[in-house]
């Protein structure tokens, strides 16, 4: 949760609707971290309950731990996504990282639902479509499945 000020889950905090910072707990004189500064943060996203450890820069975020969006709209995607890449970076398949270093995918529902679609040659060009994107497009999906 990189910086120790709590500015991570501040910023996650305000990019989800229903949201909210439900308990801090700052380092003491005892350490290991800098007094005062925040130690954990257990927050809630979209009703996920997360905890936060400042653990300090010597523990940087890597891919082993990622978030997944649900989305039901391409508006959905196209917010959550401009939210998180200001100041991150993108990545394929909807993956991107944010400015904190932490990765994310947003995935509209759309997405499960064409790739799972009985019809082999459907679900194919629907990943063989996704594979091109960085942002998910939900109509190229489906323009995909129906070609």
């Amino acid at each position: 949760m990189p910086p120790g000020d709590g500015s991570a889950v501040n910023h996650y905090t305000a990019i989800f609707d229903d949201a909210r910072v439900l308990d801090v707990h700052r380092y003491s004189d005892a350490g290991p971290g800098e007094p005062g500064s925040v130690m954990t943060i257990t927050f809630e996203l979209a009703g996920q309950e997360f905890i936060a450890l400042n653990g300090g820069p010597q523990f940087p975020f890597t891919e082993a731990v990622s978030l997944s969006v649900d989305c039901a709209s391409q508006e959905e995607v196209d917010r959550f996504w401009m939210r998180l890449t200001d100041g991150g970076e993108e990545g394929p398949c909807g993956w991107l990282k944010d400015k904190f270093g932490l990765s994310w995918q947003i995935v509209p529902r759309k997405l499960t639902e064409l790739l799972g679609d009985p019809d082999p040659v459907k679900s194919q060009r629907v990943m063989e479509a996704l594979f091109g994107m960085k942002k998910i497009n939900i109509q190229s999906l489906m323009d995909a499945a129906e070609q």
